[in-house]
């Protein structure tokens, strides 16, 4: 049966009556039970205008009649060919399209309009990316290394990177899907061959191919030929290098999946007490502890470790690639620049001034030159991350030479030292005020006189 609504007849058949889905129901059955208009008006207390328009299909159920034309009919033909122009248009960036041509509506109105009339088209340009079948990829072992960047925002301050930003090189084995990471500040060249040299240690060896993304440090812009410099290195470890297809980035699943994992896994609670060399040893602490999760292989369920037994990796070049990785430092006033963990000594004439700090791959040393390009200091590099200071002699002593000449002659003061007006700031105060008191002269000739009487008379 009807439910009666509680609308009072002052406003049977206005605007903004409006049945729902249930009352249109039990209309139309009262009405098949051969009532008439009045009768089904009166039984369920409504109007019969508003019970003639229900039952011809002129109102539909649930959807509320406007008291005055929708505003927002004038600017439809406009925002639908905008947005079939681009669908990927920004309705901020098309509110501020409309308010110039007269349209006063809120944010939220138009977002609501676009959804409800349905005015913003599928891209078809980009359906494919994630709606195209995708075919299953074969990574037999052995074949495929996979590396990618990972962005890291927000390192903590004292690791001393050059922008809020600190990043990872991921190096995962398409077939078990072993995974390692090395931090990095950069992304430049000579920064990926230092990470992809460490990161190939971690995973144990290589592959016969390696996968990366369009980056502009493997390949040259625009073209599919590989920077000299990384043509080089690909050499030196004898492997071939293949780059996705423009926007076929999925060939890298293997990597792109781990890569969420680091970032939110282990990035996203790192404890901002870490040194750079304790985060590094947590990460890799973080991807064996992953070598233990499960993988479904063709002879049934698995893990990464066991299907890395397969992966058969060739060995490593005895020998290391020569890059050269420049870092820029800041000197402290004690004339120390920090390197992976451990202090070196610069000229107390770099005191608190930047340098740019130099190392070859697989050398036992460091170069340290100033912005001009001279190398000031050679060290020999300690462990990293053992917070040793490495000092050079001459260093040392020229920045005692240059401490005690600049000590000031007397003792400083200290804060709190009490130091009450002296004589001549007393008389200035005198002066001041009209209080000084007039100077008495003393003539010392009579002193004199008596004193050479006393002398006759002996």
């Amino acid at each position: 049966m009807l439910v009666v609504s509680d609308h009072t007849p002052a406003f049977e058949g206005g605007p903004f009556l409006m049945l729902s889905e249930e009352d249109d129901v039990d209309i139309h059955a009262l009405r098949r039970q051969g009532m008439t208009i009045s009768e089904i008006a009166r039984r369920t207390d409504h109007d019969r205008k508003t019970i003639r328009a229900y039952l011809s299909g002129e109102r539909t159920p649930g959807v509320r009649q406007r008291a005055a034309p929708d505003g927002f009919d004038a600017f439809a033909d406009y925002v639908s060919a905008r947005l079939a122009e681009d669908p990927h248009l920004w309705a901020a960036t098309l509110l501020d399209e409309l308010v110039p041509l007269g349209y006063s509506g809120s944010y939220q109105t138009l977002t609501r309009q676009i959804r409800d009339r349905g005015l913003r088209p599928a891209c078809t340009a980009c359906a494919h990316v994630t709606k195209r079948p995708n075919a299953v990829i074969e990574h037999p072992p052995s074949e495929e290394t996979q590396f990618d960047w990972v962005e890291l925002p927000d390192p903590p301050a004292h690791w001393g990177f050059p922008t809020k930003r600190a990043y990872a090189l991921v190096g995962s084995l398409a077939h078990s899907g072993v995974w390692r990471a090395v931090l990095s500040p950069s992304m430049d060249l000579p920064h990926l061959l230092a990470a992809m040299t460490t990161l190939l240690g971690l995973l144990g060896g290589l592959t016969r191919v390696w996968r990366f993304d369009r980056m502009t440090t493997v390949l040259k812009a625009g073209s599919d030929d590989l920077t000299p410099m990384f043509a080089a290195f690909a050499k030196h470890h004898a492997v071939t290098v293949v780059a996705c297809r423009p926007r076929s980035g999925n060939r890298k699943g293997v990597v792109e999946k781990n890569n969420h994992t680091a970032a939110g896994r282990w990035w996203r609670n790192l404890p901002d007490d870490l040194s750079l060399e304790q985060a590094q040893a947590g990460v890799e602490a973080f991807a064996r502890r992953q070598d233990d999760r499960r993988r479904e292989a063709e002879s049934g369920s698995t893990t990464a470790k066991a299907m890395f037994a397969a992966e058969r990796l060739r060995p490593l070049p005895l020998s290391v690639f020569p890059v050269v990785v420049t870092e820029q430092r800041t000197a402290t006033r004690q004339a120390l620049i920090d390197w992976r963990g451990n202090r070196y000594s610069v000229p107390p004439e770099l005191a608190a001034a930047k340098v740019t700090v130099h190392q070859r791959l697989g050398a036992d040393t460091i170069d340290i030159a100033t912005p001009a390009g001279t190398v000031v200091a050679r060290h020999q590099v300690a462990e990293p991350g053992l917070g040793v200071t490495v000092r050079d002699t001459g260093h040392v002593t020229a920045l005692e030479a240059i401490a005690m000449a600049s000590a000031p002659p007397a003792r400083p003061h200290r804060r709190k030292e009490r130091i009450p007006p002296g004589p001549a700031a007393l008389r200035a105060a005198a002066i001041l005020t009209g209080t000084q008191h007039p100077s008495t002269v003393i003539d010392l000739a009579a002193y004199e006189q008596a004193a050479k009487n006393r002398n006759t008379l002996r």
